[in-house]
């Protein structure tokens, strides 16, 4: 698709209204708070395409599983996040006339995410089937201070007219998910109010039983002067309170519209509605304006931390930029019960659950940019789910260990493709790199002997049981997977699965010999409560030592599987263009029989365990798969971006991050409207800061090996490191380090060590 929203470096912003598009910017400018978001949809009547969108972290619904043909082992249910009360809908009737961008004449159309402070912003001239001209500008954000709280602006103006306008301001509870498998609705009705200027709706889910409470409040005047309702009603999961304004040419009808949306996650939901009076009481009672200012300081925060500035590329600069905003707007990492879903708030495909992508991407940019406790509470979510992951397990015929669920809300399994429920079990090594790699990062050691060994040990008796020894090679297999490349199931030995099961078993090893050591008491007290065996870790060191690996000697790489070069070897360059995207062109049959990857499945494993390998072996297998690589995930591009500028290729890890960094915005997947691609974005952030920046963690020194591509001037990121935060800049003749706190800390820059005081700048010269 033709990009059509404009460059520019703080802001996404849509000129001119294209209805063929419309759902791919509600995606795009979608607003959240970590506790609630909402896609992008016109507050007024819109009679065309749209995915109205409201949504609650937390909130789901068991759907029940729809296959064509059940296998034992499926989930029940599929977890979907729920859409959610409508609270932003606004009805007006001019002159007797809907209000509608869908059969007005609409000219001057302006729509733009301002990413610096945290709002979106809508302008337009409409002119009616009566040749009546109105301008809007409509103005709104969910609150970072008050995370409950939602707030509307929205101005009327008369161009070439008087007459009279009505405005029902309306909650509408009565929302069916586009994804619902049996086109059921979720929601089933418990109260709705309307008086005065005031509305409430209360709905409950029909299984599960969480309740969701939205109260509004509305105000209207006409050029300064207050309008009184005329009309509150009430209707089955639907609330709404009505005005009668005059308008007068030329002079601005504002409707202000404040809303509190509770939850009984948070909540007793016999209190609900006193919880949402309270809090839309507080919200008013301070006022837009000054809501609005306390977005802005809240997001100077959030960007102080985590801002990347890109010089001499605006496109560059504002996709890391939009990357960020959703990053930041999704999770905010307060309550441990939360993770990220890979559509965020900004819809609704894959169920909105947690994947595998948290630990694998996400959980860099948090480690890096914010309070360390913000990345352990990921951590704590899935040592929260681990005895639904050994039921996880049970389900599937192993006696002993956990196994992570591929997509989940309560840590049961909840995907029901065979290929991806039973067989990509590489998530599970994901978990444990996940552990790793905080406390390689943070230093929080801590977190082994209070919560981390339990989820290493039981993940290590899961890869034990569902390897086989294969008595005639002296060897542990692992048959019937399927890796990260989705594009290659049920294979033998897929390679990245045997290595990152290995690798876990020996860090599990290593963890309760560290335990053993600092804690004996402590590591005890794990021996008991896990019945940990002295033959089950005798039995680990065995797998570690007589792990297959499928490798061909002549090429020297990494097979991704066992008989991987019996396929037809080819690269992508060779295929005509328009057999791309394969997955809306091939056949899933033709797919599978293919050389072609999906995303980094090797060279996943060449990212994760980048330190155990040198350069060379890293070399060989990238230069040999990514040829091979569709790049039909959005995970993929970053994967390789950073590996490309390992290699110092420094084309194609530009070309890589720029088609990460703009995946949503310039729709490469054509698919945008389904919502934006959150997970991956964590991974544009990894692509500049881990790729460009070379900043790595090892044996907890904190490392950089920066380049900067030739279209850039400059760069600079932050990163909080032990309680550092420093700001990297980087030109073409050289690298500065600003530590902006008072903690002293060293760097190692091109394997030399820097030592950067609190508050001081120290340079050195790229090379």
């Amino acid at each position: 698709m033709k990009p059509y929203l404009k460059e520019h470096p703080w802001s996404i912003i849509e000129e001119g209204f294209d209805q063929t598009k419309h759902e791919i910017s509600e995606s795009i400018f979608s607003i959240g708070n970590g506790h609630m978001g909402q896609r992008a949809n016109f507050e007024e009547t819109y009679t065309g395409a749209s995915l109205q969108g409201s949504y609650m972290a937390g909130v789901y619904y068991p759907d029940k599983t729809r296959v064509g043909w059940w296998k034992n082992g499926y989930p029940e249910y599929f977890a979907k996040v729920l859409n959610a009360t409508n609270w932003i809908g606004l009805k007006l009737v001019i002159n007797g006339i809907i209000l509608n961008l869908n059969t007005a004449k609409v000219s001057e159309f302006k729509r733009e995410l301002n990413m610096k402070e945290g709002f979106l912003y809508r302008a337009f001239t409409a002119t009616l089937e009566n040749g009546d001209i109105v301008t809007v500008e409509a103005t709104r954000f969910v609150s970072i201070t008050m995370k409950e709280i939602g707030a509307i602006e929205y101005k009327v103006t008369p161009v070439n007219f008087d007459g009279e306008i009505e405005i029902t301001s309306f909650l509408d509870g009565d929302i069916i998910n586009s994804d619902a498998n049996y086109d059921e609705k979720f929601w089933a009705e418990v109260n709705q109010t309307a008086t005065d200027n005031k509305a409430l709706v209360t709905v409950k889910t029909k299984k599960l039983d969480f309740y969701y409470t939205s109260k509004m409040q509305t105000f209207v005047d006409t050029d300064g002067v207050n309008i009184e309702p005329t009309t509150a009603s009430t209707r089955e999961k639907y609330a709404d309170v009505v005005f009668h304004a005059p308008l007068k040419q030329g002079k601005t009808t504002a409707i202000y519209k404040y809303a509190a949306n509770v939850t009984n996650r948070d909540h007793a939901h016999d209190v609900l509605e006193a919880v949402a009076t309270a809090k839309l009481t507080d919200a008013v009672s301070i006022g837009f304006g000054a809501l609005k200012s306390a977005q802005k300081d809240a997001w100077d925060k959030k960007w102080q931390d985590s801002d990347i500035v890109i010089e001499g590329d605006v496109s560059a600069q504002q996709g890391i930029r939009f990357n960020i905003f959703h990053m930041n707007q999704t999770y905010t990492g307060e309550d441990a019960r939360l993770n990220i879903g890979p559509k965020g708030f900004t819809g609704e495909k894959y169920g909105g659950s947690t994947y595998w992508d948290t630990e694998a991407y996400c959980l860099p940019f948090y480690l890096a940019t914010a309070d360390q406790n913000i990345s352990r509470n990921l951590l704590v979510y899935r040592h929260n789910h681990l005895e639904k992951a050994k039921e996880n397990a049970q389900k599937l015929g192993f006696t002993k260990g956990a196994l992570y669920p591929m997509v989940t809300m309560n840590g049961e399994e909840s995907h029901n493709e065979w290929e991806i429920t039973f067989e990509e079990i590489h998530r599970n090594g994901a978990i444990a790199y996940a552990i790793y790699d905080y406390v390689n990062y943070t230093g929080d050691k801590d977190y082994i002997g209070e919560l981390g060994i339990e989820v290493l040990v039981e993940i290590s008796r899961f890869w034990e049981e569902r390897v086989h020894y294969v008595p005639r090679k002296d060897v542990y297999m692992m048959h019937g997977v399927t890796g990260p490349n989705e594009y290659d199931n049920n294979v033998n030995n897929n390679w990245y699965t045997n290595r990152i099961a290995s690798w876990t078993l020996d860090y599990t090893l290593q963890s309760l010999r560290d335990l053993k050591e600092t804690d004996p008491s402590l590591y005890q007290q794990w021996v008991e409560k896990l019945h940990l065996q002295p033959e089950e870790t005798t039995k680990w060191e065995d797998i570690i030592d007589k792990m297959y690996y499928p490798v061909d000697e002549n090429l020297g790489v990494f097979l991704q599987a066992d008989n991987f070069l019996d396929k037809e070897i080819m690269k992508v360059e060779d295929l005509d263009s328009k057999h791309l995207p394969l997955n809306q062109n091939w056949s899933w049959d033709r797919i599978l029989r293919s050389c072609f990857i999906k995303q980094a499945d090797v060279l996943q494993g060449m990212h994760f365990l980048n330190h155990e390998y040198d350069l060379d072996t890293i070399k060989r297998n990238f230069d040999f798969y990514e040829p091979m690589t569709v790049h039909e995930s959005s995970l993929s591009p970053c994967v390789h971006s950073i590996l490309a500028c390992q290699l110092g290729y420094q084309d194609k890890a530009y070309d890589m991050y720029l088609r990460t960094a703009r995946l949503d915005l310039d729709n490469y997947n054509n698919d945008t409207e389904d919502g934006c691609h959150i997970t991956s974005m964590a991974g544009t952030w990894m692509s500049v800061v881990q790729g460009f920046g070379g900043m790595k963690v090892i044996d907890h020194d904190l490392h950089l090996r920066p380049f900067i591509p030739g279209k850039w001037d400059s760069f600079s990121f932050k990163i909080v490191f032990r309680g550092a935060r420093l700001n990297i800049h980087v030109t073409q003749q050289h690298i500065e380090v600003t530590n902006e706190t008072a903690v002293d800390t060293a760097v190692k820059i091109f394997d030399e060590t820097v030592h950067v005081g609190g508050n001081e700048t120290v340079s050195v010269k790229t090379k």
